[in-house]
C-alpha cells in the first residue's frame, strides 16, 4: 500500500487535530509525493537535510525552523550565500520538510518533554504533568551527580550548572525547550517546593541570576541548563519510533545534529 506524505502528517496531528494558529507546516514538498523514507530530526541543519538524501529519505521531519528563526521568515535571506547553497540543496534534492513544533508540544502529555523524560529514565518518578514543566521527584542525588547523569544519558559533553554542587536534591522541575525564561522558572521553586530546575534555554538575565542570588543567600536551589536541542532532541528521537510502529514499511531513522558548542 503506498503511504503519501499528507498519510503520515494526519497520523502526526491525530493527537491534537487542527490548530487555528501555528508554525507547523510543509516548508518544502509536495503533500502527494509517496514517502520513501522518514527522518526525524531536531532541525533541518545542512548537515541533517545531507544526512537524509544518504539515507534515501524523502520525508524530513524537524521540530524547530529550517532558516534561523521561529517563524522561519525568509526575506532578509533571500541575498544571503548561507542560505542561498541551503535552499538550492533542498530544491534540488526534492526532499519535503515539515515542521512539526506546536502540535508535538499538545500531545498529552507533551511529546517533546515525553521524551526527554523517557531518555533520562525518569519515567516512574514523575508527580505532574504541567502545560509547560513536568516535576519529578527523583532518588537523592547530588547536583553534580545529576548533571554527570544527564551526560552520560543524553550523550552530550556538558552542561551548565548555577549552584551548590554538592547538595542533595530530589525535587526537580524539568522544562524542555525555550522555557527556562524567569516568569515559569522562578515561581515553580516555591510553588512545587523544588530543589533544582532542569531547562533546555531561556534568557541568561532571568532565571540564571535568581538562583544565583538564592545560592548566595544560602539557599536550596539549583539550576541546570541542557542547552535548547540537547533538551529536545529526545522527543525526536523518541517520534521516530512511533512512526516506525505506525508505518513497519517504511524506514524511519532519527539524525542528531551537530549542536553543541566547542569548548576551549
Amino acid at each position: 500500500m503506498t503511504t503519501l506524505i499528507n498519510d503520515v502528517l494526519i497520523k502526526l496531528m491525530e493527537p491534537v487535530g487542527p490548530l487555528a494558529t501555528t508554525v507547523d507546516g510543509l516548508i518544502s514538498g509536495d503533500l502527494s509525493s509517496e514517502v520513501k523514507g522518514i527522518i526525524t530530526a531536531f532541525m533541518a541543519t545542512q548537515d541533517v537535510i545531507e544526512q537524509a538524501i544518504a539515507l534515501g529519505a524523502n520525508l524530513l521531519i524537524t521540530h524547530e525552523g529550517t532558516f534561523y528563526s521561529h517563524q522561519d521568515i525568509k526575506d532578509t535571506l533571500l541575498d544571503d550565500p548561507v542560505y542561498q547553497v541551503k535552499q538550492k540543496l533542498i530544491d534540488e534534492s526534492g526532499i519535503a520538510i515539515y515542521r512539526f513544533h506546536d502540535h508535538m508540544h499538545r500531545y498529552q502529555p507533551d511529546g517533546i518533554m515525553a521524551g526527554l523524560i523517557k531518555e533520562l529514565g525518569w519515567e516512574p518518578y514523575v508527580n505532574e504533568h504541567q502545560p509547560a514543566a513536568t516535576m519529578v521527584t527523583i532518588p537523592a542525588m547530588t547536583v553534580k551527580e545529576i548533571g554527570e547523569y544527564i551526560k552520560q544519558k543524553l550523550g552530550i559533553s556538558f552542561v551548565r550548572i548555577i549552584g551548590d554542587l554538592s547538595m542533595t536534591c530530589t525535587h526537580i522541575g524539568l522544562l524542555a525547550g525555550y522555557r527556562g525564561g524567569g516568569t515559569l522558572c522562578i515561581p515553580l521553586f516555591e510553588k512545587e517546593n523544588l530543589d533544582l530546575i532542569i531547562s533546555g534555554e531561556g534568557p541568561e538575565w532571568e532565571t540564571p541570576e535568581y538562583v544565583r542570588d538564592a545560592y548566595h543567600q544560602g539557599k536550596q536551589k539549583a539550576l541546570i541548563i541542557l542547552g535548547h536541542a540537547q533538551s529536545e532532541e529526545p522527543g525526536m528521537k523518541h517520534l521516530a519510533k512511533y512512526l516506525e510502529a505506525s508505518f513497519p514499511m517504511i524506514p524511519v531513522h532519527f539524525v542528531s545534529g551537530k549542536h553543541s558548542f566547542h569548548l576551549v
